[in-house]
């Protein structure tokens, strides 16, 4: 057994998972030394790193080991004195130290942006193509077209890499621009921590001075009105100058509680555009591509099957693609549409369950109508798009039959409820209104 690449494999995977800050905390420095009678021993640093894995991650640990090799039953921990040694001696010069496991991503501390994070790395589909036009028109002319850009959508749907590639492409292109990538939470602590100091003119004159300005995760932002208006403030000063504003959010800002109006009407004056989930055709792309660029060779029917079987997002696909790779090395051949159906029946999460009344009444809801109405031979125009809507996503989410739902829908006949779905998706290329509606009824379905 290649412990080297078995480790490095589940790295990857947890990597996805948890926070970066988690992940270099807690990840470095740790190894497979042995393997005996499918008990992995795990060499970690010191004890306190230890006692951490063992409560916080020994289940996704195992759970990931046990994905790339199924004989695996347990994990042991031991605490390298040696590697302790060399940790304390790094800084004066120590000699000595193995290759770690953990890969470093060099993020420029200047402006805080990935380097892997490119458009050429970004995988284009019909479920992010608007949102992949709207950050090319934002390089062509920075700061003048779609100023602000305000993408949103649910965890994993590629909102960092896209607002990080057009950092790192303005940099590239126009070396001579000011580019600064964040969160909005740093930008908070940063807010916080000048109040405290009574340093708030450094804290302004810091953020005012860049061209291009993104700010990842502005849902942090809710309710928290201070934080808001030195935003508010820093926004007019650098839109009033041409300078480019980038955000992410994982809900459309209409959406974000506690958010004051002129925030929104700020936001709402470039251009706002979602990114849904990746959709059948998209997965197969991002598949290709990850496999690709993991040296791994994945025959087309077992991928066209992955992306069936599978409704993950892009960060859930990557998971995939890892697991897969380790699998295929340890075997010494190609993946199979057995191995295939293998991991899916394995591994793959459970599709989602939620009762359809449930789904009813919210988009019912959402759309200020009865949900008595649904369920009626009715042909009115408020009711017949909610209707639409609820068929669509009773196919596209739950994967339920054409028959089935329109049974539940007041007894009305497949072809009805075909037709409703394949109208739905048309409309939501065409209407990036009834596109972001449908994005936010899925957040409140929790998808």
């Amino acid at each position: 057994m290649d412990y080297s690449r078995l480790w490095q494999s589940v790295l990857t995977e947890i990597e996805l998972a948890v926070s970066k800050a988690n992940f270099t905390t807690w990840f470095k420095d740790t190894r497979i030394v042995k393997e005996v009678d499918g008990v992995i021993v795990l060499s970690v640093p010191n004890a306190f790193v230890k006692e951490w894995l063992v409560q916080k991650y020994h289940h996704t640990i195992l759970k990931s080991l046990r994905a790339m090799d199924p004989n695996i039953h347990a994990v042991e921990y031991v605490v390298n004195k040696e590697e302790s040694r060399r940790r304390e001696n790094r800084d004066t010069g120590g000699m000595g130290m193995k290759e770690l496991p953990l890969p470093e991503v060099i993020v420029n501390k200047d402006d805080n942006l990935n380097p892997r994070y490119t458009f050429e790395t970004f995988v284009i589909g019909p479920f992010n193509e608007l949102a992949h036009a709207a950050a090319q028109a934002v390089i062509k002319s920075p700061g003048l077209t779609y100023n602000p850009l305000f993408i949103y959508g649910s965890t994993g749907h590629g909102k960092t890499h896209l607002i990080q590639a057009v950092g790192n492409y303005t940099k590239t292109m126009n070396p001579g621009k000011k580019v600064f990538y964040m969160t909005s939470e740093k930008f908070g602590q940063d807010c916080m921590n000048a109040l405290q100091n009574q340093k708030m003119s450094v804290f302004k004159e810091k953020y005012r001075k860049y061209d291009v300005l993104i700010m990842d995760d502005i849902q942090f932002f809710s309710d928290k009105q201070k934080f808001q208006e030195e935003l508010f403030h820093l926004f007019n000063t650098l839109y009033d100058n041409n300078k480019q504003i980038i955000f992410s959010s994982d809900m459309h800002p209409h959406f974000i509680p506690g958010l004051e109006e002129r925030l929104r009407s700020r936001f709402s004056a470039g251009m706002i555009v979602d990114i849904p989930p990746p959709d059948e055709e998209s997965r197969v792309a991002i598949l290709s591509a990850k496999a690709k660029s993991q040296g791994l060779n994945l025959p087309e029917d077992v991928i066209n099957y992955l992306a069936h079987s599978l409704n993950g997002n892009i960060r859930d696909l990557e998971g995939v693609i890892n697991t897969l790779v380790i699998q295929s090395q340890l075997k010494g051949r190609e993946i199979t549409i057995t191995d295939a159906r293998s991991f899916v029946k394995n591994n793959a999460k459970p599709k989602r369950s939620i009762a359809i009344k449930d789904i009813v009444k919210i988009v019912s809801d959402f759309y200020s109508i009865e949900e008595e109405s649904i369920y009626e031979k009715t042909r009115r125009k408020e009711v017949i798009k909610p209707r639409q809507v609820i068929m669509y996503l009773l196919r596209e989410d739950f994967n339920i039959s054409y028959p089935s739902i329109g049974q539940k829908l007041g007894g009305r006949d497949h072809t009805t409820v075909i037709h409703s779905c394949e109208k739905i998706k048309v409309d939501i290329k065409e209407d990036p209104i009834l596109s972001q509606e449908i994005n936010q009824i899925r957040n409140l379905l929790a998808v």
